[in-house]
């Protein structure tokens, strides 16, 4: 699956964590210290998915999107973002959320079902996950537009899955992006499957970059399994778009290891052996430790304790996240409407007055 593509895209590190020629000068001009930052991220990044799945299956959080086998196409493109940039985020891009500034313990609170969870720090720009199918896309390219109105600096992108592709929103926002030349990244993780739909059933493309040129604006094909790749891409997309050089559609090819989401069961779509050539020949973690071991860049022993590091972090946040008090039974009927409609204020003094706390 995808091999048809390979000649196509870009790829600076192969499956077996080598450095390709086009990749090597990139390379080379990387820091130790910013080389080591892709593991870093990607390693703390898959170790906090794989807890986020233990709470869901211990029931202490609610469904949960696992997002391990995209950390890369995260970690690459996140990394290459600048704090006055805005982020819209899908449902299973809690990786970039933590790159940009949202608090471990938040990003818990909102699996958790807490409003909480939702609300980032001062100064961060990052939107709430967007669970319904493409509808962040125009929200990014209006912010985007907004930007170029003010005359500002910032870059809006917009997280999105292959289904995306196949709603009305992504290509209402192509549309406006292309026309207006806004300055907005349009970033689609293509893990093959729109839940149990493959891509050969969404969409007659051969890929989904390709689609941006109907809109007459650059579309990138990427090895979403390859960090460095995917850093280099969104690195140029965001000059150009500062430049005023208008919007970028790419497209990281990637793989989600697991389930859509922890309500769901992959078996039943998703053959063995695709899922097996994943897992264990095109890891991107895997390829990535591979080239840094080669490079003498990284150790057993830094390996295990970077580990340790990150699973002490993850725990912390998870006691942080458990000791907030809940909040009151109401909460239910708050944030949807300014006032309520009757229907929902009936089941409110019901739920109040089996609580012994109604007052007329």
């Amino acid at each position: 699956m995808f091999n048809q593509w390979e000649s196509e895209w870009v790829q600076y590190i192969t499956p077996e964590g080598e450095i390709t020629p086009t990749g090597e000068k990139v390379w080379d001009e990387k820091s130790t210290e910013e080389k080591l930052r892709f593991y870093r991220w990607m390693t703390f990044i898959r170790l906090f998915d794989r807890k986020m799945v233990v709470l869901q299956r211990q029931g202490r959080i609610g469904t949960y999107a696992p997002l391990e086998g995209q950390e890369a196409a995260q970690v690459g493109s996140a990394l290459a973002l600048k704090q006055e940039d805005w982020v819209f985020p899908s449902y299973r891009d809690h990786g970039v959320a933590m790159i940009v500034g949202m608090p471990l313990t938040q990003i818990i609170l909102y699996w958790a079902g807490r409003v909480e969870g939702c609300k980032p720090p001062e100064g961060v720009r990052i939107m709430p996950p967007a669970v319904p199918i493409a509808t962040q896309i125009p929200h990014a390219v209006g912010a985007a537009w907004g930007s170029k109105l003010r005359k500002e600096n910032s870059v809006a992108v917009a997280y999105f899955g292959d289904g995306a592709t196949s709603e009305g929103d992504f290509h209402e926002a192509c549309n406006f992006a292309g026309v207006f030349q806004l300055p907005a990244i349009l970033f689609c993780q293509n893990n093959g499957y729109a839940i149990s739909v493959p891509f050969t059933r969404q969409s007659a493309s051969k890929t989904v970059a390709q689609k941006a040129s109907a809109y007459n604006f650059p579309g990138i094909c990427v090895d979403g399994n390859d960090v460095l790749a995917v850093f280099e891409v969104m690195k140029q997309a965001v000059e150009r778009a500062r430049q005023g050089e208008g919007p970028t559609l790419i497209e990281a090819v990637t793989y989600r290891k697991g389930a859509h989401t922890t309500a769901d069961d992959a078996t039943r779509y998703r053959p063995f052996d695709e899922v097996e050539e994943w897992i264990n020949k095109r890891d991107p973690l895997i390829r990535y430790i591979t080239l840094l071991k080669n490079e003498g860049l990284l150790t057993e022993q830094e390996e295990r304790d970077w580990e340790e590091n990150a699973k002490q972090k993850i725990e912390q946040a998870v006691k942080e996240a458990e000791a907030i008090p809940p909040k009151p039974s109401t909460h239910l009927f708050a944030h949807v409407y300014a006032k309520l409609p009757p229907a929902l204020e009936k089941q409110k003094e019901e739920l109040l007055k089996k609580e012994g706390t109604y007052h007329a």
